[in-house]
């Protein structure tokens, strides 16, 4: 097993404190947004195996097999299927989708086809794979995610009392669900940029209104939109949000986002796991490109109410609790452990990476001809990876996610 130096993204959208709080580190002044821990070629973790830092990348294509275990590689080829992330938000990321894999593949072949650049701005598709990914709050965690029933859309901007919204309320309430939901979307996306600032001003100062009562039933998403414009005023995402529903996790919930749900991450701190892509198709609430016509070819146009996962205890004796999705791609679940527990055997079927949120926990691994034993202490922030068929226990007092796939 190896202990994992991991890089930090800078994004502008990054809290300045919560990835430095985790890490026990000093906080620089500058946006912190998120920890990979992987082998994603953008930004892949390092090990030491004795001769200085080594891309864990680079470590998993000299023996993919023995790295990742035989079956990861028949299902996935010679790659770490999955990316885990700490995510820490402190400005609204873009309203976005992802497509599934049979889109993601066609896209990916067209944009090559066509000469795109992989690392071109107005490039679409950067790699062939679709990206299903999960978030697990670890402080409250606000996002939206998937369309909310029309009549309730209908009912909010109704609320909101801007008469620019009008027609997209009486769409909403008259037109099938499919039709109204891609109508409306449509029409913000394609609006006249001048006109549309001037309405999302509007209705920021609607719901700045409407947000400041004591109660309401829409409470929660007129303060979430007035938020959203202070950080994106005039930008159409700010309408197109309205049509979402807005989720707010507790520690230790969890989130699944499946191909063609519009999401968007508000704020809070989490551990994310994904497939091992970059396929982004942006609908607002950012200044980088949007494909519209793509983007309405992936949606999937229907409402949907956003089921919250609670980890579910998979063997008591072992004591590992999943967040189930229905994915082959990762496998994410936690151990809380307690001091006088006994050592949790971990399966070794599969490559994994351990992450500690809380407390300390101590990994006990068996490796080489030999069988030569090693030990890791994790504290707060740090992680490991384990190779497959490297038989590993964790024991101490805290919590660790492990992230690894279904085989």
């Amino acid at each position: 097993m190896d202990r994992l130096e991991n890089t930090i993204r800078p994004y502008a959208w990054g809290s300045t404190t919560a990835i430095p709080e985790l890490l026990g580190t000093e906080p620089t002044g500058q946006p912190q947004a998120e920890l990979w821990l992987g082998a994603h070629p953008g930004a892949p973790s390092h090990v030491d195996r004795g001769a200085g830092p080594l891309s864990l990348a680079d470590a998993i294509a000299a023996d993919p097999t023995g790295e990742l275990g035989a079956p990861v590689v028949r299902a996935f080829g010679a790659r770490l299927p999955f990316l885990l992330k700490v995510l820490a938000a402190d400005v609204p990321l873009s309203l976005q989708v992802h497509p599934d894999l049979r889109q993601a593949q066609a896209g990916f072949a067209d944009e090559e086809a066509r000469g795109v650049p992989v690392d071109a701005p107005h490039r679409t598709y950067r790699d062939a794979n679709h990206k299903p990914e999960l978030i697990c709050a670890l402080t409250p965690f606000d996002g939206l995610c998937g369309f909310r029933s029309p009549t309730e859309t209908a009912a909010l901007l109704e609320e909101l009392g801007v008469d620019e919204l009008k027609p997209h309320a009486d769409l909403l309430r008259t037109h099938p669900e499919a039709d109204a939901l891609r109508e409306v979307l449509t029409a913000v996306l394609t609006a006249d940029p001048t006109a549309m600032a001037e309405t999302v001003s509007r209705v920021a100062r609607a719901a700045r209104d409407l947000a400041a009562r004591e109660s309401g039933r829409f409470r929660d998403t007129h303060a979430a939109t007035v938020e959203t414009e202070r950080h994106f005023p005039g930008d159409p995402g700010v309408i197109a949000a309205l049509m979402l529903n807005h989720v707010r996790l507790q520690p230790g919930q969890a989130l699944y986002l499946g191909a063609g749900v519009p999401h968007a991450y508000l704020s809070g701190l989490g551990v994310e796991i994904m497939a091992n892509s970059d396929n982004v198709l942006r609908c607002g609430l950012t200044p980088k490109h949007i494909d519209v016509p793509e983007l309405l070819r992936v949606v999937r146009f229907e409402h949907t109410e956003p089921a919250v996962l609670h980890p579910t205890t998979v063997t008591a004796r072992e004591g590992e609790e999943l967040y189930a999705a229905p994915t082959a791609d990762f496998r994410l679940s936690r151990y809380v452990l307690a001091a006088d527990d006994r050592p949790r055997a971990l399966d070794d079927r599969a490559a994994q990476i351990l992450l500690c949120t809380e407390g300390s926990a101590r990994v006990r691994s068996v490796a080489g001809p030999g069988g030569e034993e090693a030990e890791l202490t994790l504290r707060r922030g740090e992680s490991a990876y384990v190779r497959a068929g490297e038989p590993t226990t964790l024991s101490g007092s805290g919590t660790v996610f492990r992230a690894t796939v279904t085989v």
